[in-house]
């Protein structure tokens, strides 16, 4: 196999009837789904100029680390609330299933400072409009937001008009 999409595992009636779920564990299990995964978000970013990643808790860490990494750029953890010890900014949102809120240290990002925002999953956008919403308020600006798979069905983008957005692959939800 060598492409990504030869990679994922979709699993119907997941967590509810009706719902397919996109399984990216089966992509960063096989090393070269992995490799593979990295390069393709690497391409994405070639010739976006930037200062920091950010990332949502958790399978949004496992790409956006690496990437940081890689581009030799900071990476900041965005938490689920009450997880960060320092003095923290956060943002509530709707999720596909419940609400729930986000938070990042208040000194995470410098005014004037570009930041990538990458996840592994666009749904509705909820999340990534929460995490941009964090780093404009800390006085940063999101030049760019990269997932791994989109849900395009789900109009995440409808929630990101004012921002660039590269996906990897895009699947219908069914």
């Amino acid at each position: 196999m060598n492409k990504l999409e030869d990679y994922l595992v979709s699993i119907p009636d997941f967590p509810k009837p009706g719902v397919v779920f996109r399984d990216i564990t089966s992509i960063l299990q096989d090393k070269d789904g992995l490799q593979l995964a990295i390069k393709e978000i690497l391409k994405l970013l070639a010739d976006t100029d930037f200062d920091l990643v950010a990332a949502p808790e958790s399978r949004g860490f496992l790409l956006g680390m690496p990437i940081a990494y890689q581009m030799k750029k900071g990476f900041i953890p965005v938490r689920k609330k009450g997880k960060l010890p320092r003095e923290t900014i956060r943002a509530g949102f709707e999720m596909e299933y419940a609400r729930t809120e986000l938070e990042m240290h208040k000194d995470a990002v410098a005014p004037g400072q570009k930041v990538v925002i990458i996840d592994d999953l666009m749904v509705t956008g909820n999340t990534l409009r929460a995490l941009a919403d964090m780093v404009e308020t800390l006085g940063g600006k999101v030049v760019k937001i990269c997932c791994l798979l989109e849900l395009p069905e789900l109009e995440g983008r409808r929630q990101l008009k004012d921002y660039e957005i590269a996906s990897v692959l895009s699947c219908d939800e069914a």
